[in-house]
């Protein structure tokens, strides 16, 4: 496989994948800031546990790739990064959310 077959497979993908869950999870955290309903907890808690099933797959076959395909492991490495940046993320926003009547 080329390069160009790869980023149409699994780059992009990945790539996209990562901006979504980020696009989502900062929507509901916006949500929660500006409206403060309950609700919005038990779907963010709801959503967090599918984006990590979901970005867990997709990083174990990235990792596959990264292992198996010796000739394009800094892009495969790039990709995994991508993915594991919500991590952080994630558990900013976690924390914004626990302590949110001292901040907010």
């Amino acid at each position: 496989m080329t390069k160009q077959q790869y980023q149409s497979t699994t780059g992009i993908f990945s790539t996209q994948l990562a901006l979504f869950s980020f696009t989502i999870g900062t929507i509901l955290f916006l949500l929660y800031h500006f409206l403060h309903h309950e609700n919005l907890i038990f779907i963010g808690l709801f959503y967090i546990l599918i984006a990590f099933i979901v970005n867990s797959i997709i990083l174990i076959w990235l990792l596959y790739l990264f292992i198996t395909q010796v000739n394009h492991r800094e892009y495969f490495a790039i990709k995994i990064l991508i993915l594991l940046a919500n991590i952080p993320i994630a558990f900013l926003y976690s924390y914004l959310i626990i302590n949110s009547n001292s901040l907010f």
